[in-house]
Formats: C-alpha cells, sequence, structure tokens
C-alpha cells in the first residue's frame, strides 16, 4: 500500500496540470517543421552536388575518348574545328546528363605539346594530345548560389595521352 501511495506521488509531482501544457501544444510541429526544412535542403544541396559531379565523371569519359583517337591519329588536333574529327568524338561521347553535342554550352579545346613542337610537326610519336572539355553546370538550388556567389560551377575535365603513331615528324 505504501509503495502505491509512494508511486502516485512520485507520477503526481512530474506532470504538469492541463493549464500549464497549453502553451507548449505545437512546440513539437514546429520542431518538425524547421528540422524537416534544414534537412530537405541539405539533401537537395546533396542530390544538386551528385548530378554535377556525375556530368563532371560524363565530361571526362568524352574528353578520354578524344585523347584517345587523337593519341591514334594526331593530325586532326591540327584541323579546324569543324571538320575536327577528335572535336566530333568528344560531341558525340554523350547527351546525358550534359548534352555535349550543344557548342553553345560546352567548349572543346585541343592542343599539341611536347619537347619537339613546333608549328604543325607537334603531331610526333611521344609528343602528347590534351583534350580539354568546359561546361557551366547550373546550379538548381537558389541558397548554394548565394552562398558560393554564383549560380552555376565551371566543370572542366582534362584527359592527355601520348601520341603513338607519328605524322610529318622532321
Amino acid at each position: 500500500m505504501k509503495l502505491t501511495q509512494s508511486l502516485a506521488k512520485t507520477v503526481s509531482k512530474n506532470t504538469k496540470p492541463a493549464q500549464q501544457r497549453r502553451g507548449e501544444r505545437g512546440q513539437s510541429l514546429v520542431e518538425l517543421a524547421m528540422s524537416l526544412t534544414i534537412i530537405m535542403l541539405l539533401l537537395a544541396g546533396a542530390v544538386d552536388f551528385s548530378i554535377a559531379y556525375f556530368s563532371f565523371a560524363a565530361m571526362r569519359d568524352a574528353a578520354q575518348e578524344g585523347a584517345a583517337y587523337g593519341s591514334i591519329k594526331p593530325e586532326e588536333a591540327i584541323k579546324p574545328e569543324e571538320t575536327n574529327e577528335i572535336i566530333n568524338r568528344v560531341r558525340n561521347a554523350s547527351t546525358n546528363p550534359v548534352n555535349l553535342s550543344d557548342t553553345n554550352l560546352v567548349q572543346v579545346q585541343v592542343a599539341l605539346s611536347g619537347d619537339s613542337c613546333v608549328d604543325i610537326h607537334c603531331a610526333c610519336e611521344g609528343n602528347e594530345v590534351t583534350v580539354n572539355v568546359i561546361y557551366d553546370y547550373p546550379i538548381s538550388m537558389p541558397f548554394i548560389g548565394a552562398i558560393i556567389g554564383a549560380q552555376e560551377i565551371t566543370l572542366n575535365a582534362s584527359v592527355t595521352d601520348t601520341i603513338l603513331q607519328p605524322f610529318e615528324c622532321p
């Protein structure tokens, strides 16, 4: 009996009357709404940056395709952009998540370099062909743009391969 009375006193001390609890009725709902907003913003930011990384991976793979082709046919690097097969290979490598064939959004640059590089004679065995793919990724989250100071991130994928077959070498 004494144990029951003692327990009843403890319970009554720890519970508040209904009048004192009325001011706390929506507290849990407000806390949930604030927490959920922050969690959703973090999740949306993670998704946005994941898509940017996926875009970068597609660009890097396309640049690798162009550099591999350029290492076998280095004479293509000397041609103008309209007829350059290295650039065509890069642009045709992917349409998703980045449409590489869109010349307004994506820039493709091809360069030859090496020790014995003089004008057209850079396309020699042992020299290098470098393919750069540049894209301004638009950020879809408005708050991230305010934090980093821009609404887009410049993605630059660059791949360098050694020329394997010579072309008009001195």
